[in-house]
């Protein structure tokens, strides 16, 4: 697959109930964020974090070498790299964005500087078996300040998140998997029906559940148990007011399926 003019370099695909499939379309470029790109993820974060039918998000790039590869040096040679971070949403509309719903990154190929923190920015990450991971800044003279030195200690041992924040060396996948950075390790032509399957199973699960519980899971390296307990005990009085609380114990009483409404 080549890049295309007459093709968008974000698409947003509807491929199963309640999950939508958003893929960085710049494969020719190994999927590296220029301003169309940051402005067209950010524009797939506001669709899917809005529309009340998706319940999961698999991200992932197009063709077979990348992920991303993070900034188009190219665009940063020529302006500077002036589009790239989307104000509060961040470097290439994604890293700093607000996202009550699971994001789960499909990783093929390469995830390298900003490639990697916007992998870091999902919740979950699923990788085929030669994908890779590192953070080169340091081999440029710059810093991962999109997440990366900060996100990666938080989802390695700190000794490996240092020692590959510091040389810049990659990661591969089996390793990442085994250190828990990774949470599915997959075939390449498996890669996307096992993202897509576990979005599948997060969607049949309630969803205001699950925004109520993946926001505190979040901070839960960040406050005392004190202090989440506290949301914990919020999270529960607002979800006792849903149809959604009366609805699980009802389908299991009656041997059927729960039918969510997310209200």
């Amino acid at each position: 697959m080549t890049d295309s003019t007459d093709q968008p370099p974000v698409l947003v695909t509807r491929p199963a109930p309640h999950v939508a499939l958003v893929t960085l379309n710049r494969p020719a470029a190994r999927n590296a964020v220029d301003a169309g790109l940051a402005a067209g993820l950010e524009q797939a974060v506001r669709e899917t974090e809005g529309d009340r039918d998706i319940r999961a998000v698999v991200l992932t790039g197009a063709g077979d070498k990348a992920f991303c590869a993070g900034a188009d040096l190219k665009a940063v040679a020529a302006d500077g790299g002036r589009g790239l971070f989307r104000g509060t949403f961040g470097f290439a509309g994604i890293t700093d964005a607000p996202r009550a719903k699971a994001w789960i990154a499909a990783v093929n190929g390469v995830a390298l500087a900003g490639g990697l923190e916007i992998a870091l920015s999902c919740d979950m990450i699923v990788a085929a078996a030669g994908a890779s991971f590192g953070l080169p800044e340091v081999k440029r003279g710059l810093v991962a300040g999109a997440g990366g030195i900060y996100r990666l200690p938080r989802r390695l041992p700190r000794a490996v998140a240092l020692e590959l924040i510091a040389t810049g060396d990659t990661l591969d996948a089996a390793r990442a998997h085994a250190l828990g950075l990774v949470n599915l390790l997959v075939p390449v032509d498996q890669l996307l029906d096992e993202a897509l399957g576990l979005a599948g199973r997060i969607a049949a699960n309630a969803p205001v559940a699950v925004r109520e519980s993946l926001a505190i899971a979040r901070q839960a390296g960040d406050l005392t148990d004190t202090e989440l307990g506290a949301l914990a005990r919020e999270a529960l009085a607002r979800i006792r007011r849903t149809e959604d609380y009366r609805e699980g114990p009802r389908a299991f009483v009656e041997k059927r399926a729960a039918r969510w409404t997310g209200a």
